[in-house]
């Protein structure tokens, strides 16, 4: 069972978005274990400061070495250890976040992600444990809490067990390296608009090859960064052959 701890400054916010997603089901399926720490109760002093002003001056807060240590040192006795644990922190100086890093977390046994806020996380406390930054996107959102939630709900989904259908998670949209086809549902024909003849000629490989090319045709158009990837992949490939 993957053990997954999640450390914040608000924990409800993360449990209600756990009880309202794929993240319960990986639960309920004890593919995945949940344990939220609340930083600031390893605050310091009567009133819980987790957070200061930065050195060397400027706006906003850095949250503290301090606090996070303890944190971190808390949640690896709820993972059940430090030894291969990967400890994420979202962050815009991070590696973009991409499908391949999550099959490659979703086969970690333990992992611990890092919620920031205000101006970040004292340095220290990336240098010391941090195995691992990842940015969502080129823009900043006010909690950590929210591109925690997203990246680990992307790994949760590939963990063995937690989906109906691991088959429905290796045709989604960049598993292949290209977008993924259009999908249609009943009825056949609704405002003039009909599901294409294919779709239900009940031929497999013909809607594979029409499946096929519609992502092609569509990453080719949408992503063209994408489309120039997946064609030197397969350009490789065929060299290697």
């Amino acid at each position: 069972m993957t053990q997954i701890a999640i450390i914040s400054t608000v924990p409800d916010l993360v449990q209600s978005a756990i009880q309202d997603s794929i993240l319960r089901q990986g639960e309920e399926r004890d593919a995945v274990s949940f344990h939220l720490v609340d930083l600031r109760e390893f605050g310091e002093g009567n009133y819980r400061q987790v957070d200061d002003t930065p050195f060397g001056g400027g706006s906003g807060m850095v949250l503290m070495a301090g606090p996070m240590f303890k944190a971190i040192e808390h949640a690896f006795t709820l993972v059940g250890g430090q030894d291969g644990t990967a400890v994420v922190y979202p962050t815009p100086q991070g590696d973009v976040w991409s499908d391949g890093a999550a099959g490659t977390l979703s086969e970690c046994e333990r992992i611990i992600f890092i919620c920031g806020h205000y101006k970040g996380i004292d340095q220290r406390v990336i240098d010391k444990y941090v195995t691992h930054e990842y940015s969502i996107g080129d823009f900043i959102v006010s909690a950590g809490e929210l591109p925690s939630l997203m990246i680990m709900d992307s790994i949760v989904r590939l963990i063995p067990g937690v989906l109906n259908s691991r088959e429905s998670a290796l045709t989604d949209s960049f598993t292949s390296g290209l977008l993924d086809a259009p999908w249609f549902t009943k009825p056949r024909e609704i405002d003039g608009m009909e599901v294409p003849d294919t779709l239900v000629s009940g031929h497999h490989e013909q809607i594979d090859s029409w499946r096929q090319a519609e992502r092609e045709k569509r990453t080719k158009v949408r992503r063209p960064d994408l489309w120039k990837k997946y064609q030197d992949k397969q350009k490789s490939m065929e060299i290697e052959r």
